[in-house]
Order: structure tokens, then sequence, then C-alpha cells
């Protein structure tokens, strides 16, 4: 037998899962640009991703 959650449970439900899912969204993005921004760039990376820019304005 399927148990019926009132519209206001599931308004709470969601909300909490919202709140839950922007923490962990916000502490992975905060990981990403504190590990990007700690770590050394290599010459041929910095190159790679030059010529890769370089190809993002090119008409195909």
């Amino acid at each position: 037998m399927a148990v019926q959650v009132s519209e206001s449970d599931q308004i709470k439900q969601f909300k909490e899962f919202l709140g839950t899912y922007n923490k962990v969204t916000e502490n992975c993005f905060m990981d990403c640009v504190r590990d990007f921004s700690s770590r050394e760039v290599k010459p041929e990376e910095n190159e790679a991703m030059a010529a890769s820019a370089g190809l993002l304005g090119q008409p195909r």
C-alpha cells in the first residue's frame, strides 16, 4: 500500500534537498577553484590551452 505524503511535506523535503544540493555543489566548486588556483600550469599545458582557445574562434 502506498503512503500518501502531504503537499506541504513534499515541499519541505524538496527545500531540504535543494539546500543540501546547494551546499555540496558549493563545496565542490570551491575545492575545484582552490585546486586550480594553487597548481602550476606547465608550459605544454599552456600551449595546448592556447591552441584550443584559438579553435574556439574558428568558423566550421
